[in-house]
């Protein structure tokens, strides 16, 4: 009886041991080990983030690497962007390098600041969180006023008058040359 018990014991111990092994061989991201199709906007098992980069051989072959960069995520591990996100945030997997000057874009900056991507892509937020921060901007806040800004922009298109009423009748066409500026 004893030595079932310890032959039982020993299973589930091995048991145990395989299990946990194989859960964080499978859960853990490496850059290194990305290919160019989810390393833009992934960020490590170690929090840190990736980065596609672009290699061009003496042949003038392209080739793609993913490494991991020395810019660590907040509160965000083991990622891999979702082609929802990569979408909703109007991002491109291809990509190299990501600069704080896309927040200058008024367009870029509305689909950022829109629902679909500021409430429901976190690390895509967080990235672009902090680099606001580094140029001193707070993103929610510059959300906020790019909201106001549309809201402001299609009030003032619709009250502008800019846009001309449509003829009432059909536009006649003379034939006639525009004359010629005098020397």
């Amino acid at each position: 009886m004893a030595s079932n018990f310890s032959l039982k014991t020993l299973a589930v111990l091995a048991l145990a041991v395989f299990a946990f092994c194989f859960q964080t061989t499978l859960g853990e991201i490496t850059c290194e080990h990305l290919d160019q199709d989810t390393c833009t906007y992934a960020v490590s098992s170690t929090g840190k983030r990736c980065v596609l980069e672009k290699h061009v051989k003496r042949s003038g072959e392209e080739e793609y690497s993913c490494r991991t960069s020395e810019i660590e995520a907040d509160k965000i591990k083991n990622w891999v962007e979702s082609d929802r996100c990569v979408k909703a945030c109007g991002l491109d997997r291809k990509s190299f390098g990501i600069s704080s000057d896309s927040l200058l874009e008024s367009r870029f900056t509305e689909i950022l600041c829109s629902p679909q991507c500021y409430n429901s892509c976190p690390n895509v937020v967080d990235l672009y969180f902090n680099l606001a921060a580094g140029e001193g901007v707070f993103l929610p806040k510059l959300c906020e006023a790019q909201r106001a800004n549309a809201r402001r922009g299609l009030a003032e298109f619709r009250s502008s008058g800019l846009v001309a009423p449509a003829p009432l009748s059909g536009v006649k066409f003379l034939g006639l040359a525009p004359a010629m500026a005098p020397f």
